[in-house]
């Protein structure tokens, strides 16, 4: 994975938004609230959001550990771009996306045509 994989795989999610946060961090949001974070600075890195029953194993796994200031909320740091398959990234920012897509009220959900 690199930040323009990353970027187009995102943006193609349906109601996706991208901004720059904090100055380095690349932040793609589903009605305005963040389902994955990425370093604009290299070495690549990226955070998002896993269930909570994954969340305890992934941090224990080589290359995982909780994301800084996220932890609380069950999100995880992947370090090594190659940590994880194509595939598995998708799987993992597809899975982020819908966890916070259903945190979003039906009203939220309709305006953005989802």
């Amino acid at each position: 994975m690199n930040i323009d994989l990353l970027r187009t795989f995102c943006l193609s999610l349906k109601g996706s938004t991208e901004d720059v946060k904090w100055e380095n961090d690349l932040v793609f949001s589903v009605g305005g609230k963040m389902y994955c974070v990425a370093a604009l600075n290299p070495p690549f890195s990226c955070s998002f959001k896993v269930k909570d029953e994954e969340f305890e194993e992934l941090c224990q796994a080589e290359g995982f550990r909780p994301a800084p200031y996220l932890a609380r909320a069950k999100w995880v740091l992947v370090e090594k771009a190659d940590q994880l398959h194509k595939k598995e990234w998708e799987e993992r920012l597809r899975q982020s996306y819908q966890l916070v897509l259903g945190k979003l009220s039906k009203k939220e959900r309709l305006s953005l045509g989802l």
